[in-house]
């Protein structure tokens, strides 16, 4: 099954330090495009630019939608009577493809992370979950934004997955090991031990602690997956553990993905390990790309998951 997934996030203008309005494409769940208030352009990933050099009627295209949500969003605000305090408005939309077969399209929207309104494909008409979206449901089935946007959908949508996919298999098909690393965070107010897994792709990884070969399931601690700026991933799990019973309990990570062909193990040292002083300077690193995606990711949640 192939995707392509849009999200958009609008938020209060002039309350927070972040964009008024930030827009990331995600073909089969990686990230191939950003685009935000601030900059006003496409940032394309470099694995995509060979399929368009300039991007840029996309990039028109997302400066109009960037202008229709804007104008969504102040109805919304003025339709609930919130006239203080920071508001959002979400929106995700997209379509899946299993074996040149379509199997669905979608777009919902979202009002400070509850349903607010969506698009049902089969009447052709909006769902308006809200009493607050009548306004918009009218205006849009008015305007013909249903038909518009079921056309999109159904055939434009599929139409550029197959396109997308087609020529970025090398990238979307590939492998990469994690490189793994076992440390003691010295500095905690409980003592911890993390397993630190990162530079892997694809995106699923299973981490699990093990004491005298026996899985660990009380005191362990899973992070999420966090991207790289490279494109890779990086996850943490954390086992909090007693010095007394480091040295007198075996204790393992155990990683496994989908570039290995047998599980990697990491002994915690009997002293615990390093201090993680170079882990933590690799995940500084990546604390700006973090707070990028954690705004987009979070904001949608409320809806991709069920999707």
């Amino acid at each position: 099954t192939h995707t392509l997934h849009y999200l958009y996030t609008a938020l209060t203008p002039g309350l927070t330090d972040f964009p008024e309005f930030i827009a990331v494409g995600l073909l089969d769940g990686e990230q191939f495009m950003f685009y935000s208030s601030d900059i006003r352009t496409l940032i394309i990933k470099d694995w995509m630019k060979k399929i368009n050099s300039d991007w840029k009627s996309e990039t028109e295209d997302m400066r109009g939608n960037q202008h229709s949500f804007h104008i969504t969003f102040t109805t919304a605000i003025k339709e609930f009577h919130h006239s203080e305090g920071v508001h959002t408005l979400q929106r995700i939309y997209g379509c899946k493809c299993d074996d040149d077969v379509t199997t669905g399209g979608y777009d919902q929207y979202g009002y400070d992370g509850e349903d607010f309104i969506s698009l049902n494909l089969t009447t052709e008409t909006w769902t308006a979950v809200k009493p607050q979206a009548e306004t918009i449901k009218h205006t849009w089935e008015s305007k013909g934004y249903n038909k518009h946007w079921k056309n999109f959908l159904e055939r434009e949508c599929i139409d550029l997955l197959k396109y997308y996919t087609s020529y970025s298999r090398d990238t979307l098909d590939r492998k990469v090991p994690p490189e793994v690393s076992v440390f003691q965070k010295h500095s905690s107010p409980s003592p911890e031990v993390v397993c630190h897994a990162t530079g892997f792709f694809p995106k699923a990884l299973n981490i699990t602690w093990q004491k005298d070969g026996e899985d660990v399931h009380e005191d362990v601690e899973l992070r999420e997956t966090l991207p790289n700026q490279d494109g890779s991933f990086q996850k943490r799990r954390i086992l909090n553990v007693s010095s007394m019973k480091l040295q007198k309990h075996n204790y393992t990570c155990v990683v496994q993905h989908s570039s290995l062909e047998k599980e990697l193990v990491r002994e915690v040292p009997k002293g615990g390990g390093s201090d993680g002083r170079s882990a933590g300077v690799r995940i500084a690193i990546i604390i700006v790309v973090v707070i990028i995606v954690a705004i987009v990711a979070g904001i949608v949640a409320w809806k991709l998951c069920e999707l």
